[in-house]
C-alpha cells in the first residue's frame, strides 16, 4: 500500500508523516510538496518526495491512499478540483481531504471551499474519508487580549492530535465513506485563554478588529477571514464537542489548558 501526503512540509503535513513513519516503512509514502528541498530529510529516510503544485500539476502516480491537505492560499476550490482529478487520473483508490467541522452547514465563510471540494471529490465515485479539523490550539497561542469572538466558545484541537487521527484513518480499516467531526473534548472562551495566561480579555468589535488586523500588515482578505473566523465563534459556530477525534485516538485529546501549559 502506498500512502501519499500533499504539503507535507507543511505545520500540519509534516506532523502527518511523521506519525504515518510510525506506522507504515518510508519506503511506502510518497510525499508531493513545492520546494523538494524541503523535504531532504525526509528523502534521506527512504521517501519518495516529488515536486508537485496544485496550480501547475501534481504526479499522484502509483499511490493507493492520497491525503489532500486544503491549501491555504488563491483560488483553493480551483486548485482542489485539479488535484483531484490527477488523483482520479492516477487511479487512487481513497481520497482523505482535511476539511473542516461541519462544512456542509456551517454559516462561516471559510467553510463554503471545504463545501465545494467535499462535493467535488464525491462526485469521482472514489471512497472518500473526510477530516474535518476544528480550529488549532496553535492559532491562538499566544493569545491576543483583543478579539471579536465575544463570549463565544470554540472546541479547537491540537495539530498534532489531528495530524496523528489523519495518520491512523489513512492507515487503518474501516475508514472508507467517513466523515470525522474532529474537536478538542472542551470548548473554552476567549476570557478564559486569556485569565490561563494572566491577561484581561477585550472584546472588540469587527470592524475594530479588521481594522487592527490591516494596520499590522495583513492584506485585506486574510483580515476578513480571520475577523470572519472571530464572528462566527461569537455566534457559536464553532463551540460543538465532537468524539470523533478521541475515537479515532484512543485516548482524551490535548485540552486547551495542557497547551498552555506546554507553552
Amino acid at each position: 500500500m502506498k500512502y501519499l501526503v500533499t504539503g507535507a512540509t507543511g505545520h500540519l503535513g509534516g506532523r502527518v508523516v511523521k506519525h504515518l513513519l510510525d506506522r507504515v516503512p518510508a519506503a511506502d509514502l510518497i510525499v508531493s510538496v513545492r520546494d523538494p528541498q524541503r523535504a531532504e530529510d525526509l528523502a534521506a529516510l527512504g521517501v519518495e518526495v516529488r515536486q508537485g503544485d496544485f496550480g501547475t500539476g501534481v504526479d499522484f502516480s502509483g499511490a493507493d491512499v492520497l491525503l489532500l491537505i486544503s491549501t491555504d492560499t488563491g483560488d483553493r476550490v480551483t486548485a482542489h478540483r485539479k488535484a483531484i482529478e490527477a488523483a482520479r487520473t492516477a487511479g487512487v483508490s481513497r481520497i482523505a481531504y482535511t476539511s473542516v467541522t461541519d462544512a456542509d452547514t456551517s454559516p462561516a465563510g471559510l467553510a463554503a471551499d471545504h463545501k465545494a471540494t467535499e462535493e467535488a471529490v464525491r462526485a469521482t465515485g472514489i471512497p472518500f474519508t473526510f477530516l474535518r479539523n476544528g480550529m488549532y490550539h496553535e492559532n491562538y497561542l499566544p493569545t491576543s487580549p483583543t478579539t471579536a469572538t465575544g463570549e463565544g466558545r470554540i472546541a479547537s484541537a491540537s495539530r498534532d492530535d489531528l495530524a496523528e487521527a489523519a495518520a491512523i484513518a489513512l492507515t487503518g480499516q474501516g475508514h472508507e465513506n467517513k466523515t470525522y467531526e474532529l474537536t478538542g473534548p472542551t470548548a473554552w472562551s476567549f476570557t478564559e485563554l486569556n485569565n490561563l495566561v494572566g491577561q484581561t480579555h477585550h472584546p472588540v468589535t469587527a470592524a475594530e478588529r479588521k481594522a487592527a488586523f490591516e494596520g499590522s500588515g495583513l492584506p485585506p482578505e486574510v483580515a476578513t477571514l480571520l475577523v470572519d473566523i472571530e464572528v462566527n465563534i461569537a455566534a457559536g459556530t464553532f463551540d460543538k464537542v465532537h468524539r470523533d477525534l478521541e475515537d479515532l485516538l484512543g485516548r482524551t485529546p490535548k485540552t486547551i489548558e495542557e497547551a498552555v501549559r506546554e507553552l
